[in-house]
């Protein structure tokens, strides 16, 4: 799993039969550590800006403090459990306490299957062990990979994750770090990988102290939508680059996951060369052997980050392609609101299915300024296809599914496009069953900030045709009430049989047949409109072709011929296509 083991430069560290204790507070002379049942003692300041103090004989479970020259008490930044929120105290963590029995080498990614989740609204405990009853289903699904919902320790009893203000603590809600570690082991024993999402841009609104002995962790010379940005290219940014690289090595050695997501990339600014972003890459790369996959989310859309190098990643993996999405969405629900204006055509939708990226370098009209770069000659594997998200439900008002919007029909039919697509395929949580209920946003604050998170979400949505009315308004959910949190958590009583048996056969499909072409698929497709919402797209798979043929519309049309054999249909696919009728084919060899 590992070479060597890790030595952290944040956080607590087991040695020497004691615990060393460390902080970065370059602002604060004197720092005390706090341990409940001692006496407060003096840690040494260094030259670097950090204080230290090794303890011994202090036990695992110990639950400390920092007290500031003005005797204000805070947590670790590096905590590895918060066990009473935010604002409690740190617990320490031996990492060698969980004794790992696996063997797991991995999953290579042209095997992978994406299934995002959220713990708190996965299954009905709600936690790590919860999620585990749930691994079998996934299995047998075809799921091969989970990719979870940030669980750094968030204010309050639930959250979306992206408000964390401890990135190395899983929050104490869904469980204690070793019940992560044996969800990690319960899934690599039934063959799937785990994927984390981490927040690297931004930390969240309520529990973050570092502003009070490192106002150097951030900088007013770069603005995000959350104030000031973390500052990763000042000079003096070393410790706080490390702090986020090794935070990624951390869940990826002490908890041996097999890749990263790496939220709102695009709202990372460093100016500096290597950039965060490559030299993450590059450490990551250089730590570890066995198959890592790191993915983004970059609205900027930039293909350079994704190349590949003899056939392998040269620094990220995949990225998640909202394009795909859209295009798709619009196909099946006609919306035409903000940025689905933007895609709604043809010649769009072939495009992104054929190349990634439906904008690459034109101008977006909803952005009014020119999005993305040609992507035709990275391989389909380089992007992360889904037609539902965490993102895409959530950021609507009333938090809908899409066979919630769409008609049975349309749904298979963009099923059996993106799940048999060579692009890396992406599920939300119920989305194999048919799940109904919504996937809102839900947050656990109290007081002025609350409020002000209900007065933006209602700001947001009031921009839209559709909420002009003011009492239309009123009605989206509270995201701080318990209520919009439970409506949000999947019913597993209400699995639609049918739906389930056409996802597992699509995913059977792809494993059999999609798969073993994938190796040998080195760059993008071609694309042809064959009529309104209907196109043609060709990969070559070395001597071979792999073939779609997509009527994502209500109407009926003729498609060329082709001499490649079908091997999977939805719809009327005889002399002429009917509306909403899939058809993949193959070259015979």
């Amino acid at each position: 799993m590992k070479d060597d083991v890790l030595k952290w430069t944040h956080g607590p560290s087991f040695e020497d039969g004691g615990i060393r204790f460390k902080l970065w507070a370059p602002a604060e002379e004197r720092i005390a550590l706090m341990v409940e049942g001692r006496d407060a003692i003096a840690m040494e300041r260094k030259e670097n800006g950090f204080h230290e103090i090794l303890v011994n004989g202090l036990p695992a479970g110990a639950r400390y403090m920092f007290a500031l020259s003005s005797g204000q008490r805070v947590p670790d930044p590096a905590s590895r459990f918060q066990p009473d929120d935010v604002g409690g105290p740190s617990e320490a963590i031996d990492p060698g306490a969980y004794l790992w029995r696996e063997s797991w080498v991995g999953r290579e990614w042209r095997d992978i299957v994406l299934y995002e989740l959220h713990l708190g609204a996965f299954s009905p405990e709600g936690t790590f062990a919860g999620a585990a009853l749930k691994l079998d289903h996934l299995a047998d699904v075809g799921v091969t990979a989970v990719e979870i919902m940030p669980v750094s320790d968030f204010k309050g009893r639930w959250n979306w994750g992206y408000d964390g203000t401890f990135p190395y603590a899983p929050d104490a809600s869904y469980g204690r770090p070793e019940d992560f570690k044996a969800f990690v082991e319960s899934a690599h024993a039934r063959g799937i990988a785990v994927l984390l999402d981490v927040v690297y841009n931004h930390f969240g609104p309520e529990g973050n102290f570092l502003s009070l002995y490192a106002p150097d962790f951030f900088t007013s010379r770069h603005k995000t939508p959350w104030g000031d940005a973390i500052q990763f290219d000042g000079p003096d940014s070393r410790p706080v680059r490390d702090f986020f690289i090794e935070n990624a090595e951390y869940w990826l050695d002490e908890f041996h996951l097999d890749g990263l997501r790496f939220d709102a990339v695009h709202a990372i600014k460093d100016d500096s060369r290597p950039d965060l972003l490559d030299d993450m890459a590059a450490r990551l790369r250089a730590r570890f052997s066995r198959p890592i996959h790191l993915l983004l989310e970059n609205e900027d859309n930039v293909p350079q980050r994704l190349t590949r190098r003899s056939g392998k990643p040269d620094r990220y993996t995949a990225q998640w392609n909202d394009d795909i999405h859209h295009v798709l969405h619009v196909a099946a629900t006609h919306e035409a609101c903000g940025y689905y204006a933007a895609y709604g055509s043809t010649e769009l939708l072939g495009k992104t299915i054929a190349e990634g990226f439906a904008y690459q370098g034109e101008m977006m009209p909803y952005r009014n300024a020119p999005r993305g770069a040609p992507s035709a000659q990275l391989p389909p594997d380089a992007f992360v296809s889904f037609i539902q998200n965490h993102d895409q439900i959530g950021n609507r008002a009333f938090g809908e599914r899409l066979n919630v919007l769409a008609r049975p029909e349309a749904i298979r039919a963009l099923a059996g496009v993106y799940l048999l697509a060579p692009q890396i395929p992406m599920l939300f949580m119920g989305e194999e069953w048919g799940a109904t209920q919504p996937f809102l946003f839900f947050c656990d604050f109290k007081g002025e900030l609350a409020e002000a998170v209900r007065k933006g979400r209602r700001e947001e949505f009031s921009r839209f045709p559709e909420f002009a009315d003011p009492k239309r308004v009123l009605k989206i959910p509270d995201p701080c009430a318990q209520s919009t949190f439970l409506a949000s958590k999947l019913d597993w009583t209400q699995i639609d049989a049918t739906h389930l048996a056409t996802y597992r056969d699509l995913l059977k499909t792809r494993r059999e047949i999609v798969q073993p072409l994938l190796p040998s698929i080195r760059h993008g497709g071609q694309a042809l409109v064959v009529g309104e919402q209907a196109v043609r797209v060709i990969w070559r798979a070395g001597e071979r072709r792999l073939v779609l043929d997509a009527n994502l519309s209500s109407s009926t049309l003729t498609f060329p011929a082709t001499a490649a054999q079908p091997f999977w249909l939805c719809g009327d696919a005889g002399a002429s296509f009917g509306p909403w009728t899939v058809r993949w084919s193959i070259d015979p060899e």
